[in-house]
């Protein structure tokens, strides 16, 4: 089983956020964790992995174009999507910068696929995802974790 964490970042505080999310991946036992930028996925990773979280810093309200490149990429392996699990995490340089429009749009991409669409656990946020302004703090670092360790506690679920 793995999941995959897929990212865009410009500045570095994407990769660190993804980061922490699969430190949480890494938490549940056999389950394996991808951790990519953008420029690195592969259909293949698609293929194999049986959950994905991906983010992106705020462009606009939206993913960056580098991310929805990937989504766009990849339309022919939506039959083979179904049913994995999918969750989205953002972050911006200001703190009313569009990180929840962001990961709708990524949210989108996802049901689009049709997959399993999951917010961050309610012990977090219980919200879209994980978000944050800048570098990730502490407790958004400990909400990443939980994000990611929700998304593979389900992909075991469904898939042990």
């Amino acid at each position: 089983m793995q999941v995959l964490v897929m990212y865009y970042s410009r500045t570095g505080n994407t990769k660190k956020l993804a980061e922490e999310i699969a430190r949480g991946v890494r938490e549940v036992e056999g389950v394996e964790c991808a951790l990519k930028h953008v420029s690195e996925v592969t259909k293949d990773d698609f293929l194999q992995s049986d959950g994905i979280i991906a983010g992106s810093p705020v462009y606009f309200g939206t993913m960056a174009a580098a991310l929805k490149d990937i989504f766009d990429k990849f339309i022919g392996t939506r039959s083979k999507m179904e049913d994995k699990i999918g969750a989205a995490f953002a972050t911006s340089a200001h703190h009313t910068g569009g990180k929840e429009t962001t990961m709708i749009t990524i949210i989108e991409a996802f049901l689009i696929y049709g997959m399993i669409v999951v917010g961050d656990p309610l012990d977090a946020s219980g919200h879209y995802g994980v978000a944050c302004t800048g570098a990730p703090d502490e407790r958004t670092a400990q909400d990443a974790a939980k994000l990611g360790k929700r998304v593979a506690s389900l992909v075991k679920k469904l898939k042990g």
